[in-house]
């Protein structure tokens, strides 16, 4: 099961705004920052300095467990070292998982239900002492713990008896399906087969934590780094971060982090337009500065397009994301394809993106995989609109489908403005699909209520505003949580199958695609599982986010890969 968790959703959510003004991630693009180390003041990057990190979120539960994935803006990765890890460079090049830790990306059984990992050695913590397969085990099984919860849910799943653990405050035995038959040997027994393991064991779950110095809910205010820094403050948990460096760790074990300033200052809770002023000032410490969750919006873009100097100071790019319109079948008049298809053909995505900020900031969507070549994204188009929708085609659908005189229909919404299943975005597909016939009511509701009513299999509405963001770049983080019908959660609100789809020949291609550790074999899958699910209309693409967000004059180094998108701290240089 590869279900994003609620926390994550909603973090992946409330980090675009209407304006996309706080994405999740950014990739270099062709007007981004040169990554070369000639951006900012130019030169060649040196070490030493003192870099300062302005967020909007702060960077709280920093402990491994209870982080989801690599969160926070690349934070934690400073601190906590995993199996494997993303590769550390701009563009499609950093969507590729690498070793860390492991000396390689693991070695899997026939059929991917056994990986087994190598540590490098003269691995060391922060004080020292060597860093065992049993402290990485030990780091997994307490994130198991309830009083530790927040992280991914995945190796739960995927972990034999991962179900029915309950971390080792509760259960001394461990769990049996992760074996150490030595110091650098660790072993994991899966329920079923999993190609995309290395993916996994890039989270931080998978960073070792020493069993004789975890104190439990308190180890977030001094976690032991296996990283290139070290925590030594941590106040009004994770609203001011101060990480200087570890001198027990080698860069001859880490060939990914570059690790060039001597500090780092994370400065949290900051409100965005201000994070964006003190960027553009770039006074004192924030010449040297950076953020890593606040974008600029179309506002702040226009002003900062406007000069030269800032211009050139600003990193764009994409993430794996699709925004879009979600159908629920169960509720009629959705049962009917031709009435799916006529919405698919009504929608005027030009005005959609302008609502969302404009084309600087989002780029129209036709295929529910992120254009990415690490997703398997494959073009197509089953429901060919232009730029501004297709009324007439719509209009003869509903007359198909019995609807001559017109359809009334109910679009739901989140009433949060800076959401980005806003009114603003809900009235622009409003006025569309009025053209093409439909009688457009809106429902806004206020974001917690949004999100519990169309994640409920019970309260879920038939058309409704959509999002996803995968946990790493590959398709089965982003089409199995959607449409593997297995997936379909029947209690609460953690439903993300919105279509309800439980098709047999879907969820067996995703079980076989799950089989391969040919990575590139399995992209291709999942494009063309992509584009057949595509042609039941369950969904209607509408964009997919583009980011822009500043750094400081003197930041040198700038790397922004499509894996998170996040200009990459570990990369950056102030010197």
């Amino acid at each position: 099961m590869s279900r994003m968790s609620v926390i994550s959703r909603r973090v992946a959510g409330a980090s675009v705004s209407l304006a996309l003004a706080a994405g999740l991630a950014a990739c270099a693009g062709p007007d981004s920052a040169d990554s070369s180390g000639g951006s900012g003041a130019g030169g060649k990057p040196q070490k030493g300095g003192t870099l300062t990190v302005l967020n909007s979120n702060p960077q709280d539960d920093f402990d491994p467990a209870r982080l989801y994935t690599s969160g926070g803006g690349n934070v934690p990765s400073l601190v906590f070292r995993t199996l494997t890890t993303r590769n550390r460079e701009d563009g499609a090049a950093g969507a590729q998982v690498v070793p860390d830790l492991a000396t390689d990306l693991g070695k899997p059984n026939k059929d991917a239900t056994v990986w087994t990992y190598t540590l490098k050695e003269g691995l060391k913590y922060e004080d020292g002492s060597p860093i065992t397969s049993a402290d990485i085990k030990y780091g997994i099984e307490r994130s198991f713990a309830a009083e530790l919860s927040g992280g991914a849910p995945y190796l739960r799943d995927w972990l034999i008896g991962g179900d029915k653990y309950q971390g080792p405050y509760k259960d001394k035995g461990g769990l049996d399906s992760i074996e150490t038959p030595d110091e650098r040997t660790i072993v994991f027994k899966l329920n079923k087969p999993e190609g995309e393991f290395p993916y996994l064991a890039t989270q931080t779950q998978f960073a070792p934590v020493p069993k004789a110095k975890d104190t439990g809910t308190k180890y977030e205010e001094h976690p032991v780094s296996s990283g290139p820094y070290k925590v030594v403050k941590n106040e009004n948990d994770g609203e001011h971060l101060v990480l200087e460096r570890n001198e027990h760790w080698d860069p001859k074990t880490d060939e990914e982090r570059k690790a060039y300033p001597d500090k780092i200052d994370v400065r949290s809770g900051l409100d965005s337009a201000v994070i964006n002023q003190r960027l553009q000032a770039g006074q004192g410490a924030d010449a040297a500065a950076v953020t890593t969750d606040t974008n600029l919006g179309p506002a702040e873009l226009a002003k900062v397009s406007g000069d030269d100097a800032l211009a050139k100071r600003v990193g764009t790019g994409h993430f794996g994301y699709t925004n879009y319109l979600a159908f629920n079948p169960k509720v009629k008049p959705f049962d009917d394809l031709k009435v799916r298809q006529a919405v698919s053909y009504a929608v005027d995505r030009t005005s959609v993106i302008n609502a969302a900020g404009g084309s600087s900031l989002a780029e129209p969507a036709t295929t529910f995989l992120p254009p990415q070549k690490s997703f398997g994204y494959t073009k197509y188009d089953h429901f060919p609109a232009g730029a501004n929708g297709d009324a007439a085609k719509a209009k003869a659908l509903l007359k198909e489908a019995g609807y001559e005189d017109g359809l009334k229909i109910t679009l739901t919404h989140s009433t949060d403005k800076d959401f980005e299943t806003s009114p603003e975005i809900a009235t622009a597909l409003q006025d569309a699909l009025q053209k093409a016939g439909f009688k457009v009511e809106l429902q806004g509701l206020e974001s917690n209520d949004y999100s519990d009513k169309t994640h409920s299999v019970k309260t879920a509405p038939g058309l409704f505003l959509g999002h996803w963001g995968a946990d790493w770049p590959s398709g089965g983080p982003f089409l199995a949580p959607i449409f593997d019908g297995r997936q379909i959660v029947k209690e609460g609100s953690g439903n993300y199958n919105h279509a309800q789809l439980n098709d047999a020949a879907v969820n067996k291609e995703i079980d076989e695609i799950n089989k391969l550790t040919d990575l590139d074999a399995a992209a291709a899958r999942w494009g063309a599982l992509d584009k057949k699910i595509g042609e039941q209309a369950l969904s209607v693409p509408l964009f997919h986010p583009v980011y822009k967000r500043l750094f400081g004059k003197d930041i040198k180094n700038v790397v922004i890969s499509d894996w998170t998108g996040v200009l990459d701290i570990s990369q950056v240089a102030v010197k």
